[in-house]
């Protein structure tokens, strides 16, 4: 696929928040793949990054919200702004390898039932951030919330996360991480976007779960491969963020549980309480260990 046919097909939409110079470089990394519509759409960034993008690239569309709308409600303003028949969605912390953004269309391209695929994510330190997994039983959400801040490599994150899985072959997957993903503009007017009730984290599982139920299937193409800086924008109020991610798996269960399923929600909010001060005791012990002179 030639990279001149991308442009007229793809439109990115790219969601900033205090991103510094990561937004250049993502934007940068889009035009070498041969975008010619890049949306950023920034969530209110009190820092530089707007200065140095429109430096960088006065072409790219600026949406300022004002405000932080979270991830789900910045992109569907982003995606509103076009009517491309691709929507390439990514965080301002993304850059994308050179020959990204082809294997991802081609994807669309050999199988129409496909609505959503995402690239191969790797981390600063070239190792594998694990996206496409599989819905979570409640048996396996459950070990996962217990065990993965002291154990991460515990058997029942490994069955969610796939851990053990060989991502070297383009498969179907229950759900990809929202980090970076291409979507059929079909598939995203079906299910009209995301749901902004998650202001963060959690928004592409529930986008991915209403995609199989709407019958769109979701895909994971190891052949596009991206750079992911975590962490940038959430590690600005990481306790802010942890108790939002709770909050967003409760409003899931809240959202996905039926009958007599619900009368088990109490003890599940009761259950990611306690999980979110666990979390944040983690983070503060990780930060005093990392602190220079600690003797931690």
């Amino acid at each position: 696929m030639s990279q001149s046919a991308l442009p007229v097909r793809v439109a990115a939409i790219v969601v900033n928040f205090n991103d510094g110079g990561l937004l250049a470089s993502c934007v940068a990394s889009l035009r070498r793949e041969g975008v010619g519509e890049v949306i950023v759409v920034d969530n209110g960034s009190s820092d530089l990054s707007l200065v140095g993008l429109r430096a960088a690239d006065p072409a790219a569309t600026i949406v300022e919200t004002g405000e932080n709308l979270g991830y789900g409600g910045a992109v569907n303003r982003g995606a509103a702004r076009t009517d491309a028949p691709f929507l390439l969605v990514l965080n301002a912390d993304i850059d994308l390898r050179p020959g990204a953004l082809a294997p991802l269309v081609a994807t669309f391209d050999a199988d129409p039932e496909v609505g959503l695929v995402g690239p191969r994510l790797l981390n600063t330190d070239g190792s594998l951030y694990p996206t496409g997994r599989r819905f979570p039983s409640r048996v396996d959400a459950a070990g996962h919330a217990l065990l993965s801040l002291v154990a991460p490599q515990n058997r029942f994150t490994a069955r969610y996360k796939l851990l053990d899985w060989d991502r070297t072959g383009k498969q179907r997957v229950d759900w990809i991480s929202g980090a970076c993903f291409l979507v059929r503009r079909e598939a995203w007017e079906d299910l009209h976007g995301f749901d902004e009730a998650f202001f963060m984290y959690m928004e592409d599982l529930d986008l991915c779960w209403r995609a199989w139920r709407a019958g769109w299937a979701v895909a994971l193409e190891p052949a596009s491969e991206v750079l992911h800086f975590q962490g940038v924008s959430t590690n600005q109020h990481p306790y802010r963020m942890i108790v939002a991610h709770h909050r967003s798996v409760l409003r899931f269960a809240g959202k996905t549980l039926r009958g007599p399923k619900r009368l088990g929600l109490p003890i599940v909010g009761a259950g990611l309480t306690v999980r979110a001060g666990m979390a944040c005791a983690h983070h503060w012990l990780e930060g005093r260990r990392r602190k220079p002179g600690s003797t931690g």
